[in-house]
């Protein structure tokens, strides 16, 4: 899993700790911001379900449709992203019991 550190922002605040990455079992990339204060609950949490945003862009619109935004990412890190991203581009969906209940879950 790939992981950087960005800022997001909102029309009432900015969240310089928010994360962007790739996640490879459910071959995605994720957004993560404004965690509340036990760190367990964000206001935006992107990218939960198999494969959901398949470029490291599609967040960020996801974000903005949301009203939540962020600087474009540079270059280099897109790129670090998208081969991230590519390496695991054949990976196999989870199959076992775990993976069925999110199924489940997300169906609902």
């Amino acid at each position: 899993m790939s992981r950087y550190t960005i800022t997001v922002t909102s029309d009432h605040r900015s969240g310089p700790d928010a994360v962007i990455g790739c996640d490879p079992p459910l071959r995605t990339f994720f957004l993560q911001a404004f965690p509340d204060e036990t760190g367990d609950n964000l206001a935006l949490w992107l990218g939960t379900s198999d494969r959901e945003y398949e470029t490291p862009e599609a967040p960020q619109a996801a974000a903005r449709s949301r009203g939540f935004d962020f600087m474009p990412l540079a270059d280099n890190i897109v790129a670090r992203l998208s081969a991230d991203f590519a390496a695991e581009a054949d990976r196999p969906p989870h199959d076992g019991p775990l993976a069925a209940l999110l199924r489940h879950l997300q169906s609902k």
